[in-house]
């Protein structure tokens, strides 16, 4: 959720909600022909006892007319700093969209919604009025209304206002950017409110409704069925998503969506587009993590999240051969933070986490999913893949407010041929600045061939190949002598530490 929707080169996120149904691949028919084909033939009725039964469509018009006057719009104002200097300040041009400092309480807004921002003329900075829409839903007739966090995010104001036309001028409870949920509360009694379902009961391809107030259209109903679930987002790794394709667009972020029975399984909040309007994937935080968050802010007005202390990587399948994995799957570590808790659980650089409380880990963006919904001081189980053969390890769940978890990235380029690096020993000033004892790791002087392809740079530091440490030319030699068609190599650059894939022929 850290790219512009304006952005025209790269696929990008954007913080949305609904938007209007699209027309099938199949094309639009008249209402007369819609009719026609439902009038069939008596012979063709006889369909054989072994065809399933045809399911009947959701009352959509049912579930909008109880439920709708609980779905709210949401206005929020404040100020914002803008700069229009970018073309002739360098410094500038390393400033979020428009020009905002990054700093600035509503930078998550518009980086999220990628509106579009006036030239204000002039030079440096300047603080302007700023004003934005989303959406929202009671669930407490006395007034608690979810919505995101990024919706009322530096606001200076926020008003709620309801189907029947009243407005109220609403106080942030909380919000927590981690799961991108808040909780606002406004001074009303007796309230239309929804009713909370389980997300974990929907299934892909599940029919699923949403209402909100795209760009300002309010209570728009769009439908759409689920497309997955389970996702992980960059920059979102404590949120599962839902992936649906029902239509969201600015305006919708905060909003519900339904289930076919009327429940609220999740909160519209991002899609992914090309062109800044909906394109065919949104993505709603399941209702179960914004409920944990709601009664964590209303019961004590914070809310903390639990933390392993390791950044990991995707497991493709050059990883899985390198590692001698029977598919690619888990949570590659890429690194454990000194001292934290998967340190003290014995974690180590180049385990795969394959489950987690008896959970598959899938993809790697499932293990900070699941972590951060955890509470600080939990216990878990791991079974982690390690020179070949599972083991399990035990660990007790830190607070994430003592360091950030994280994923790490990895170029998954990869070349054929031989591994093509020119290494030599670090100096000992060289194994400061790198992070390492002296006497570990080994100086790529330069990189070519498939090392090269798969990302490997010149100045990278090579700490292990396979998981296995290296502190000599000869101990990569002998790794390199026991390697199969492609290796792991945990590199160093500038402080980060990352496996890269290297096919090797």
């Amino acid at each position: 959720m850290n790219t512009l929707l304006t952005t025209p080169r790269r696929l990008v996120l954007a913080l949305v909600a609904a938007g209007a149904l699209g027309a099938t691949g199949a094309g639009l028919i008249t209402a007369h022909e819609a009719r026609a084909q439902l009038v069939q033939p008596v012979a063709a009725a006889a369909a054989p006892a072994t065809a399933p039964a045809a399911a009947a469509l959701p009352d959509f018009s049912a579930i909008t007319a109880r439920y709708g006057p609980a779905v709210v719009n949401i206005s929020v104002s404040g100020m914002r700093k803008v700069s229009d200097d970018g073309a002739n300040n360098p410094t500038a041009r390393q400033r979020g969209p428009q020009g905002i400092d990054p700093d600035d309480p509503f930078y998550e807004f518009f980086r999220r919604f990628g509106i579009p921002m006036p030239d204000m003329g002039g030079q440096g900075q300047r603080s302007v009025p700023v004003r934005g829409e989303g959406s929202g839903f009671i669930i407490d007739p006395n007034g608690i209304v979810l919505t995101n966090a990024h919706v009322v995010k530096g606001a200076t104001d926020v008003t709620v206002k309801l189907t029947d036309r009243r407005e109220f001028r609403a106080k942030v409870l909380g919000a927590d950017p981690k799961t991108d949920v808040a909780v606002l509360k406004i001074d009303a009694r007796n309230l239309p409110t929804v009713k909370l379902g389980n997300s974990e009961d929907l299934k892909v391809g599940d029919w699923v409704l949403a209402i909100g107030s795209p760009f300002g259209f309010e209570n728009s109903v769009t439908v759409g069925v689920v497309s997955a679930k389970g996702r992980s987002l960059p920059d979102d790794s404590y949120v599962p998503f839902i992936q649906t394709d029902a239509a969201v667009n600015p305006g919708n972020s905060g909003g519900p969506l339904f289930n076919a029975r009327g429940e609220v399984v999740g909160i519209n909040s991002q899609i992914y587009s090309r062109s800044g309007g909906f394109q065919g994937l949104s993505f709603s935080i399941p209702i179960e993590v914004a409920t944990r968050v709601e009664q964590q802010i209303v019961a004590t007005g914070r809310v903390e999240h639990a933390r392993l202390g390791v950044a990991v990587q995707e497991v493709n399948q050059t990883f899985a051969d390198s590692f001698k994995l029977p598919r690619p799957a888990g949570a590659l570590v890429a690194n454990v933070d000194a001292g934290g808790p998967a340190d003290k659980a014995g974690l180590k650089v180049g385990d795969v986490i394959l489950k987690i409380n008896g959970r598959p880990i899938v993809a790697s963006g499932d293990l900070p999913a699941f972590v951060g919904q955890q509470a600080p001081g939990d216990k878990v189980q791991m079974e982690v893949w390690r020179q070949g053969r599972a083991e399990t390890l035990a660990a007790t769940l830190g607070n994430a407010d003592d360091k950030a978890a994280k994923v790490a990235r990895g170029d998954e380029a990869v070349g054929k041929g031989q591994l093509g690096l020119t290494l030599r020993p670090l100096q000992p000033d060289e194994a400061r600045a790198a992070g390492v004892e002296n006497g570990q790791g080994l100086l790529i002087e330069d990189a070519r061939g498939p090392a090269a392809m798969a990302g490997v740079q010149g100045g990278d530091v090579l700490l292990a190949i396979n998981g296995m440490p290296v502190k000599g030319v000869e101990q990569v030699r002998a790794a390199m002598a026991h390697a199969g068609k492609s290796v792991a190599l945990l590199i160093e650059r500038d402080g980060d530490k990352i496996f890269v894939p290297v096919r090797l022929g």
